[in-house]
């Protein structure tokens, strides 16, 4: 039976679950959930996920809620098949893919979130942007990605020499964030700019880029 992943395309947690099932190359079945009309505020979908979210992964009787759970799972059940993202035969090595993706939750979207919420989902909401917000924000993502360029000028990817989770986690927001007006943020680092160049031109990504629209036209 394959997989059902309930999201959207456009989504920065649904998009961040779709760029692990491809990169493992799992059959899944993406489920539209039509937030404009508060679908997902519904009991059918609340049943799913009681805060109302999305994306929702369901695998036989197993729900799934939370993107950074959902790519943990599918990364641990099909380890064998695609790219190895959790590194599961070395400790150490999975480790140091767990330390980075606590570090992409708990510092670098923490940074992010607001710069792309304020510019881009705010105003199809109908919202002014508040530059104040978006100036705090950008002030703690720099200091991120100095500690980030710092990093990988030492490794390839952010846990190490191998592409893993720790990297895949951080591509929808980056995606978003470099079509706003402060994309020198990353370029102008160059061992961020590379890294960023090389995760953002991986197949799984190119396969999910084009539906990436949310904002499109701003």
């Amino acid at each position: 039976m394959a997989l059902k992943l309930y999201g959207l395309p456009m989504s920065t947690c649904t998009t961040r679950v779709l760029a692990c099932l491809h990169e493992k190359g799992v059959d899944f079945e993406l489920v539209p959930v039509d937030l404009f009309s508060g679908e997902h505020k519904q009991p059918p979908f609340l049943s799913k996920n009681p805060f109302g979210q999305i994306p929702v992964l369901e695998d036989g009787d197993l729900t799934l809620f939370e993107s950074r759970a959902i790519t943990a799972y599918v990364a641990e059940k099909f380890k064998e098949t695609g790219t190895d993202l959790i590194k599961h035969n070395n400790p150490k090595e999975a480790a140091l893919v767990k330390v980075w993706m606590e570090v992409e939750s708990q510092n670098f979207n923490s940074a992010i979130s607001p710069i792309v919420f304020e510019y881009i989902v705010g105003p199809i909401m109908g919202k002014a942007a508040d530059q104040a917000v978006i100036d705090a924000n950008l002030e703690k993502l720099g200091k991120v990605l100095d500690v980030y360029e710092s990093k990988l000028s030492i490794t390839k990817y952010l846990a190490g020499d191998f592409y893993s989770l720790a990297d895949l986690h951080h591509f929808p927001y980056t995606h978003y964030f470099m079509t706003t007006p402060w994309a020198s943020l990353v370029n102008d680092r160059p061992h961020v700019k590379a890294w960023w160049e090389d995760i953002s031109s991986r197949p799984a990504f190119k396969k999910i880029v084009g539906a990436m629209t949310f904002g499109e036209g701003k």
